[in-house]
């Protein structure tokens, strides 16, 4: 079968409205595809932490673009925090090491722009956040150490205060508490991200004294079964406190008020 000529090509895809229904991806500048070639070699380990990568010049024959593609490039992932660039003879561009800070603080900024935007949901902040904590006090009935165990105990001893600061971080410090006991930095490292965008999205003030009363007693209750080395039981018990405050931070969502 001949080909089809362009002009048949066009008419093969464009749709009753008259748009095009033919789903490609619009080309990206040039420096866009250095970049996102290099970031894909850096993910994947093809070239790794501490890595030199080639000069600009060899990198320009590489990709077949000018020298200001490159730079431009390089620009791009340094602000990444993915490489870095250092002078000298011994100079060049690197492949950065990431720290647990620096995640954090992408994904937190990440998700705040989304959050800010209505592009996350209440619900799916809370279904993420019950994904995270709901396996980690798990983990964290079974690998907690004395010293974990005797900072949740100092946490839970602090009854409700009026302060809204201190009440605040007095209840995340707890659940940062479960997330450092259950000995996955990884669950902290995402988990916290969403909390904050979670405080930056709800009125506290509008929160009944019963609440934070309820909040403090459920706290205790998982504290307990960590206590006990009980997995299932703090698994449960979480994933009750959890659903119990769902309803209120629903209704005290600053976006579902604008």
């Amino acid at each position: 079968m001949a080909p089809k000529s362009p002009m048949a090509l066009n008419d093969a895809v464009v749709n009753q409205s008259g748009r095009s229904s033919l789903a490609v991806s619009r080309i990206q500048p040039a420096y866009a595809q250095v970049a996102s070639q290099l970031r894909e070699l850096i993910v994947t380990g093809q070239v790794q932490t501490g890595d030199h990568l080639p000069n600009e010049a060899e990198l320009a024959t590489i990709f077949g673009v000018s020298r200001s593609t490159i730079r431009e490039a390089i620009r791009s992932l340094a602000a990444q925090s993915l490489v870095y660039t250092s002078r000298g003879v011994s100079g060049g561009t690197f492949v950065a090491e990431l720290d647990a800070d620096t995640v954090s603080e992408y994904l937190r900024t990440s998700l705040g722009l989304m959050s800010g935007s209505a592009g996350v949901s209440v619900a799916e902040l809370l279904e993420t956040r019950a994904a995270l904590e709901v396996p980690a006090s798990r983990f964290a009935a079974i690998r907690r150490t004395d010293s974990a165990l005797e900072e949740l105990r100092q946490n839970t001893k602090i009854n409700h205060v009026e302060d809204e600061a201190i009440r605040y971080t007095k209840n995340s410090r707890f659940h940062e508490l479960i997330m450092e006991a259950s000995g996955n930095r990884l669950i902290g490292l995402v988990a916290s991200p969403v909390f904050d965008v979670l405080k930056s999205r709800f009125r506290r003030d509008d929160v009944e004294k019963s609440y934070w009363t309820q909040i403090d007693e459920d706290h205790r209750e998982i504290l307990s079964y960590i206590e006990a080395r009980d997995p299932d039981g703090a698994e449960a018990s979480m994933r009750a406190h959890l659903k119990t405050i769902e309803s209120t931070y629903e209704s005290i969502d600053v976006t579902a008020h604008q």
